[in-house]
């Protein structure tokens, strides 16, 4: 079973490389067109033309995202006793420019433990979980973000993640995590529906689990299980 994932972790990585390199060429010609002939297009014919490029731009951030998550799945672990209180301060300087356009009141738990795994794997899962919190609390006031823990089983924590943004239907937490999942409409909500995959995938090669429960108005909570240090 595990060779069989990981070799279809290597066609997707192919595959996406393969599209990437075959979108350049549209991204190119599309850019060659404009140059050349821009100025002699009607209204009409320029902004069907934008449209491509627009898509040409989504499509590349789509195939990014593949890889991404492919490369997640092939990359050599390095794991280490990690605080997750310094992970969670390094995921919050990486969203200092969201933090920004918004005000955010963080409620973190002072007790936040230590645990075994990849920092910068992990760092980059906190990164997609906090973010989609963030994103997901627009609204008037202040976004609210809580932070806090419980043991687990096993020699597991239970880190969560709590907002009190649009939230969603529950019977739809089966599809946060899937890839290019969307439970909102992009013109709401920007995005290609894959930072939740990618904390899936790296909460996964830790050993973990990762889940949400939500109700629609009332906010999401997103629970990681992540192995205690050693």
């Amino acid at each position: 079973m595990a060779h069989a994932h990981l070799e279809l972790e290597d066609f997707t990585y192919s595959v996406s490389h393969d599209l990437r390199a075959s979108l350049r060429h549209v991204t190119a010609y599309l850019q060659i067109i404009d140059e050349d002939a821009g100025d002699l297009l009607d209204a009409a014919s320029r902004a069907h033309l934008g449209t491509a490029a627009e898509a040409a731009r989504h499509m590349g951030r789509l195939i990014d995202g593949l890889m991404e998550l492919s490369r997640l799945g092939r990359v050599a672990l390095h794991p280490a006793a990690v605080g997750l209180a310094n992970l969670v301060a390094e995921a919050q300087q990486v969203l200092a420019p969201e933090v920004a356009k918004q005000p955010v009141q963080w409620r973190i738990a002072p007790d936040l433990p230590t645990v075994w795994g990849d920092a910068a794997m992990l760092r980059q899962a906190l990164v997609q979980v906090l973010g989609n919190a963030l994103k997901f609390s627009a609204q008037p006031g202040p976004a609210i973000v809580e932070i806090g823990w419980q043991p687990g089983s096993a020699g597991q924590c239970e880190l969560w993640v709590r907002d009190q943004g649009v939230g969603f239907p529950p019977e739809q937490a089966g599809k946060l995590f899937r890839a290019f999942s969307r439970l909102h409409r992009a013109a709401e909500f920007p995005g290609i529906g894959m930072g939740l995959a990618l904390a899936r995938k790296i909460v996964e090669r830790h050993g973990g689990s990762i889940s949400a429960s939500a109700q629609p108005g009332a906010g999401c909570c997103v629970r990681l299980s992540l192995p205690l240090a050693r």
